[in-house]
Formats: C-alpha cells, sequence, structure tokens
C-alpha cells in the first residue's frame, strides 16, 4: 500500500502542484484547502505526511498545526511546514513550548526534489505500484 500524504493550502495551484510532484512519485495524496478540511481528512484516514501551510483562512496553519500535536492520536503524523511566509517563521514555530517543532520545513517556491527528500526522510520510498504478472 502506497504512503499517503495530506497537502494543505489554501492556494489550489499550490495544492494541484505538490500532489503532482507526490503522484508521479509513487505517494498517494489527499487534499485540503484549510485546517478545517484538513482535520476532517486526517480523522476519515489518518496520513502517513501531512504538508501544512501556515497562512490560510478560517482554522490557519499554526491552529491547525497545535491541534494535531496535542492529540494523543494524532500527534505521531509528521508534518512539513510549506509556506511563503520569511525564513523567521521557523524560528518561531520551533519556539513553541507547547508543541514540538515540525519535522520538516519547506520554503515556498518549493523545489520538487526538495519536497521528495523530506517527504522520502520521514516516511520512506513510496512503495512501487505492482506489476503485472
Amino acid at each position: 500500500m502506497s504512503k499517503r500524504i495530506l497537502v494543505v493550502d489554501d492556494e489550489p495551484d499550490v495544492v494541484t502542484y505538490l500532489s503532482a510532484v507526490l503522484k508521479d512519485a509513487g505517494y498517494d495524496t489527499l487534499e485540503a484547502a484549510n485546517g478545517d478540511e484538513a482535520m476532517e481528512q486526517i480523522r476519515k484516514g489518518r496520513p502517513d505526511l501531512i504538508t501544512l501551510d501556515i497562512t490560510m483562512p478560517e482554522m490557519t496553519g499554526v491552529k491547525t498545526y497545535r491541534q494535531l500535536k496535542e492529540d494523543g492520536a494524532l500527534k505521531g503524523i509528521p508534518v512539513v511546514i510549506v509556506t511563503g511566509v520569511a525564513h523567521d517563521f521557523r524560528q518561531f514555530i520551533s519556539s513553541r513550548s507547547q508543541v514540538p517543532p515540525p519535522e520538516g520545513y519547506l520554503e515556498k517556491p518549493v523545489k520538487p526534489e526538495e519536497l521528495l527528500a523530506e517527504v522520502k526522510r520521514l516516511v520512506g520510498d513510496a512503495e512501487p505500484a505492482l506489476k503485472p504478472a
């Protein structure tokens, strides 16, 4: 079974781009446009990893991240923050005492090789598709 990755971003083009890169590498993807949708997707089918934008309407990425890391059943899911917010944000979110720092951090625009390297580091390679006999 392929590794499943939830892509969370309020920009449809970013979701399409990240999902395409991940699918081309053999990963299954789920998509969400905000934190509320993300939490719904996570509870439906626990992903192996989450890419999470920070600046989103409704439930922000920071609030979503906090909810994930404070939930005993979900806190083990690795999160890669994917954001266009300044580099200083990485220090900020990594210094919060309420929750652990994110497992990964990528600045937009994301290069495909950087995304795939982070995903591979955190969850391993995508499982190869079964070949017909």
